[in-house]
């Protein structure tokens, strides 16, 4: 039996995932968010309180997702979270929406997020509480670190590594057996054709707009 599952957050990212959980039959206790009053309904789901409402919860009794988004040069909250209740002994589940495709051979530790149309080919790995968003592929071997995120429509060729803590933006582009160190940056659209180094950021090539005459 699954267990029951309690969502961090109410922005966006979570909006989506709590699509994700319904597509897949799972019990929702409820979400956590400083922001709306405990006892209040958000997306038909009841609003429990802030995050200090989890103890109150075995940790045996729930599970968590993690609705906290991922952005570039943001404070790190997502992996603060997951951290800090790890460090409680609770358990974070593994969300693989229905409508992403996932090879058998792929791992997917605990906490990894892969939403709706997201492509994962044979023998990749994703750690703990990273995000595959939306229709991003990733293709064969590659391995993509804890709490980082590949954004929507991105693209990781074969044999990528990507570290801990690494934003790459919606539809950027990584060729095959590149190496992004940990908490690097990659730009959307950016096309990454050599080793990216630890906290370095890729800048894509500017558009230039003009008349048309």
């Amino acid at each position: 039996m699954r267990q029951r599952i309690i969502l961090l957050g109410s922005g966006g990212h979570a909006k989506v995932l709590l699509e994700t959980l319904r597509r897949g039959g799972r019990e929702i206790v409820g979400i956590t968010d400083p922001a709306r009053p405990p006892g209040s309904s958000w997306e038909n789901v009841a609003v429990l309180g802030d995050d200090s409402v989890i103890s109150r919860f075995a940790v045996d009794d729930v599970i968590l997702v993690n609705g906290l988004g991922s952005l570039p040069r943001d404070s790190g909250l997502r992996a603060k979270l997951y951290n800090e209740f790890v460090a409680q002994k609770y358990r974070f589940d593994t969300v693989i929406d229905p409508y992403a495709i996932v090879a058998s051979s792929v791992l997917c530790r605990a906490g990894a997020q892969v939403m709706a149309g997201a492509i994962i080919q044979a023998g990749t790995v994703i750690a703990e509480n990273a995000i595959i968003n939306s229709g991003a592929i990733v293709e064969h071997d590659c391995v993509i670190g804890c709490h980082a995120h590949v954004a929507p429509g991105a693209v990781l060729s074969g044999n990528v590594e990507v570290g801990n803590n690494v934003h790459i933006g919606t539809g950027a582009v990584i060729i095959q057996g590149i190496r992004i160190g940990a908490g690097s940056i990659v730009g959307a659209g950016s096309v990454v054709t050599r080793d990216i180094g630890v906290r370095q950021i890729v800048y894509p090539a500017r558009a230039r707009i003009q008349d048309i005459y």
